[in-house]
C-alpha cells in the first residue's frame, strides 16, 4: 500500500513532464514571424540547483522554525533565575517562547502605565486632545472687569516654557502644552488689565489629589497633588516646592505669565468654579493623546498616568474618578480576551501597594497593542531615552529594545509588600515583527542593583540572541 501511495506523485510528475515536452516540441516546429529590430534574447542565467521539493523552497518558514527553537534554548537560563515570587514571559509575534510563574500574582510597579496607555487609546482615541480654557467677562478697552477662570481640561502637560529645562525632575517633561501661549492669546486680544482675581478651576475631576494606598514618602514627591487643572506639576517659577492645591498653584503661575505679557491682575490668584456660560477668552489644546502617552511612558510620569485614569473614567462612565477609570481599564483589558486572573488595580501610576497582576496579563496587553502602535513607540529606548537612558547601552540591545521600567522599594525589608523591579516591552526584529517580553521581579531587596541587574543582564543576553541561526537569504534556493 505504501509503495502505491509513493508511486502516485511520481506518475503525476511524469505526466506533467510528457505534456510540457509535447508543448515545447510543438512550439519548436512553428515558424516564427520575422520581427524587425527585435532585441536579442536575454543571456541565459544558470539554473538553480535546488530541487523542486527541497526544504530550501520554504526558507522563510524554515528559518523562523530554526531560530525559534534556538531562541527557546537561549531564554531558558533567564527563566531559571526568576524567584518564586516573580514571573517572566517571552513571546515572538504572539507565539510563546518561554515563561515561568506566568500565573503568579505580582506587584507591577510602573508597568501599570502600559495598561493605562493601552486602554486610553481604546477609550479616548489616538487623536484625543485635552483642552484648557480661560473664561470670564469680555474685555472693554483692554480691561476685564471681574474674575477670570483658568479652567482645566485634565491636561497633565500644561507647562510654562521654562519648566522642561528647570532641572526639577529627573526626567524632564516633553511634548508640553504651552501655558505661555495661552497667556499670550489674551495679550494678542488687547487685554491689559484684569480687575479681579484669576481663579483656578479643576472641577472637571473629583478633588482626590493623592492615592491613599501609596507608601510613605510618595505623596507630593513622586506624584501629586494633581487635579483637572495642573500646571508645571503644581509648581510656580521661583518656588521649588509643589503647591498644596494644584488649582491655586496653576492660577499663581498664570498670573505670573500674564505679567510677562504686560497684563496686570489686581486681585491676584485664587480658586473657584467658573460660572456656566461664561464667555471664552482663550483656549489651547494639548498634543494628540499618542504624544501624551509617549511622555508618560518614556519619563514614567506619575501625574500624567493618574490624570489619564480619571479621563478614562469620565469618558467611559461619566464619572471622573480614579475608581471609575480603573474599573473601565479592567473591563477593557478583559474584553480583549486577556487573562486578568488575580488582577487588582489601585492606581494608574503603579505607586499603589494594592496593584496586582500576572505576567500573563502583561504579556497579553503587549501582544494586543503590538510593537508598532503608540504604546510600543512611546516606550523608553535602551541606552538612549527616558528611564532606559543608562541601561543596556553597551549591549546589542542599545537603540533597539523598547521597555517600561518599574521600581518600588521596600522598607522595612523584612515585611511585605516586597520591593519591585520590572521591565516589559518589545524588541523589534529584522524583517518585521517583534519579541514581546515581561519580567516582573518581586522580593524583599530585589530593587537593589546587586540582585536585579544579573537577571536583567540574563534577559538582555536572551533577547539579543535572536536570530541565532541562518536567515531566509542563507537558507533560500541557490
Amino acid at each position: 500500500m505504501l509503495a502505491v501511495v509513493a508511486l502516485v506523485p511520481a506518475l503525476l510528475l511524469w505526466a506533467v513532464w510528457q505534456w510540457a515536452d509535447g508543448r515545447a516540441a510543438a512550439a519548436d516546429d512553428a515558424v516564427p514571424e520575422e520581427v524587425v529590430g527585435a532585441a536579442p534574447p536575454p543571456t541565459p542565467q544558470p539554473a538553480l540547483s535546488t530541487g523542486l521539493l527541497s526544504y530550501r523552497r520554504g526558507a522563510g518558514e524554515l528559518s523562523r522554525d530554526l531560530n525559534t527553537n534556538a531562541f527557546r534554548a537561549a531564554v531558558a537560563p533567564l527563566l531559571s533565575r526568576v524567584n518564586d515570587r516573580s514571573c517572566a514571559a517571552v513571546s515572538l509575534d504572539g507565539v510563546p517562547i518561554g515563561d515561568v510563574n506566568v500565573g503568579q500574582v505580582v506587584i507591577p510597579a510602573s508597568n501599570m502605565k502600559v495598561l493605562v496607555a493601552a486602554v486610553a487609546l481604546e477609550v479616548l482615541g489616538t487623536e484625543f486632545r485635552y483642552t484648557t480654557r480661560v473664561v470670564g467677562p469680555a474685555p472693554v478697552g483692554g480691561v476685564i472687569s471681574g474674575d477670570v477662570y483658568l479652567v482645566g481640561g485634565g491636561d497633565p502637560l500644561l507647562s510654562g516654557e521654562w519648566y522642561p529645562d528647570s532641572g526639577l525632575d529627573r526626567f524632564p517633561t516633553f511634548n508640553i502644552t504651552s501655558a505661555d501661549e495661552l497667556a499670550g492669546q489674551l495679550a494678542a486680544a488687547g487685554v491689559t488689565q484684569i480687575q479681579g482675581t484669576v481663579r483656578g478651576d479643576g472641577s472637571r475631576y473629583d478633588d482626590e489629589f493623592y492615592v491613599a494606598s501609596w507608601g510613605g514618602g510618595v505623596a507630593g514627591i513622586e506624584s501629586g497633588p494633581y487635579d483637572a487643572l495642573l500646571v508645571n506639576d503644581s509648581r510656580v517659577l521661583g518656588d521649588d516646592q509643589r503647591g498644596a492645591d494644584p488649582n491655586e498653584s496653576a492660577a499663581r503661575e498664570f498670573v505670573r505669565l500674564l505679567a510677562e505679557q504686560g497684563i496686570t491682575v489686581s486681585g491676584g490668584a485664587g480658586t473657584g468654579v467658573a460660572p456656566n456660560g461664561a464667555p471664552e477668552l482663550a483656549s489651547i489644546e494639548s498634543q494628540p493623546l499618542s504624544a501624551v502617552i509617549e511622555e508618560m511612558l518614556t519619563t514614567s510620569d506619575n501625574n500624567t498616568a493618574e490624570l489619564m485614569v480619571k479621563e478614562i473614567g469620565l469618558e467611559a462612565t461619566g464619572s471622573a474618578t480614579r475608581q471609575a477609570g480603573l474599573d473601565a481599564i479592567a473591563a477593557t483589558v478583559a474584553g480583549w480576551g486577556v487573562d486578568t486572573t488575580g488582577m487588582v488595580l489601585g492606581d494608574g501610576s503603579g505607586l499603589s501597594l494594592d496593584n496586582r497582576l500576572t505576567c500573563a496579563t502583561m504579556l497579553g496587553v503587549l501582544q494586543h497593542v503590538g510593537s508598532e502602535g503608540p504604546v510600543g513607540a512611546g516606550l523608553s529606548i535602551a541606552g538612549e531615552t527616558g528611564t532606559l537612558t543608562g541601561i543596556f547601552g553597551d549591549t546589542p540591545l542599545a537603540g533597539r529594545l523598547r521597555g517600561k521600567t518599574g521600581t518600588l522599594n521596600n522598607f522595612p525589608i523584612d515585611e511585605d509588600p516586597p520591593a519591585v523591579k520590572a521591565l516589559s516591552g518589545f524588541l523589534p526584529v529584522a524583517g518585521g515583527g517583534a519579541i514581546e517580553y515581561t519580567l516582573i521581579l518581586n522580593g524583599p531587596t530585589i530593587s537593589d542593583q546587586s540582585e536585579y541587574r544579573p537577571v536583567w543582564d540574563e534577559l538582555a543576553t536572551a533577547l539579543a540572541s535572536f536570530p541565532a541561526v541562518a536567515g531566509p537569504a542563507e537558507l533560500g534556493p541557490r
